[in-house]
């Protein structure tokens, strides 16, 4: 009888099976340290990953809220949502400040709204300078609105003519088809509410303008010559100064040298 323990070819089994055990530990040793570092190697990416994603996701739900706010008057909500997109925007950055700019015009912040619309003009190209220009000029004009019911008419002029420079400097690019489907309202007509705020910016300017020139400038107040007398007048005047000459002369004529009469009476 054969002892299986001494036998070579089972012993060559054993060693071979040990020996694919250790390779297949090793192996799989290697692929886990791989699949580690490849882990740790692409945790910046998954993570910048999930914050572009995170990040659009909240720069549309923070514009969404403050559409919303505005449209039913609650300018401050409104001007909170809008802050919100204002973290880490890279993507549009004019749009922050345009919302709350707009935000603030609503609640009759006009300087601080003045502020951010033009901070947004700044970072704004393109395109998307053509619904700034248009918000600005009318938060501009409604300083100008101000500063008249107060009394400040040079002051109301000035803000007119700034909003008319920013109007008519608007790019020819605005009053195309293109800019006007980017329109932060779709339902305005850019090309036709830049010609309405030019006039509206020109004919306000020109009554603040009449109404500080002195009153001594105004024509319809200017004192009027007086009348000269017609040539039949002074022809008529003239012989009635003849005559009156020629009867003193005539009186004079007549009376003796060295009278000694009496006074006449009268």
């Amino acid at each position: 009888m054969t002892d299986l323990s001494t036998d070579p070819a089972t012993q060559t089994t054993s060693a071979d099976t040990t020996a694919a055990a250790s390779a297949l530990l090793a192996a799989n040793r290697r692929r886990r340290r791989i699949r580690r570092w490849i882990a740790i190697g692409t945790l910046p990416l998954t993570l910048a990953a999930l914050l572009f994603v995170g990040k659009l996701l909240s720069m549309y739900a923070f514009a969404h809220q403050s559409i919303s706010a505005y449209v039913v008057d609650d300018y401050a909500g409104s001007e909170a949502s809008a802050r919100g997109q204002e973290f880490l925007n890279w993507f549009e950055p004019f749009k922050a400040p345009f919302n709350v700019g707009t935000a603030l015009a609503g609640a009759e912040k006009l300087p601080e709204a003045r502020t951010k619309l033009e901070e947004s003009l700044e970072l704004a190209h393109g395109l998307e300078v053509c619904t700034v220009r248009i918000n600005l000029a009318l938060v501009i004009e409604r300083q100008g609105d101000a500063a008249a019911a107060d009394g400040d008419g040079a002051g109301a002029a000035e803000f007119y003519g700034e909003a008319l420079t920013l109007t008519s400097e608007t790019p020819e690019e605005c009053n195309s088809e293109e800019a006007q489907q980017q329109s932060s309202d779709p339902d305005r007509d850019m090309q036709k509410t830049k010609e309405d705020t030019e006039d509206r910016l020109k004919q306000k300017q020109q009554e603040q303008q009449e109404q500080q020139q002195p009153e001594e400038q105004k024509p319809e107040e200017q004192e009027q010559p007086e009348p000269q007398p017609s040539d039949e007048k002074l022809d008529e005047l003239k012989e009635k100064l003849e005559q009156g000459q020629q009867e003193r002369d005539q009186r004079q004529d007549g009376e003796e040298p060295g009278g000694t009469g009496t006074d006449k009476p009268w």
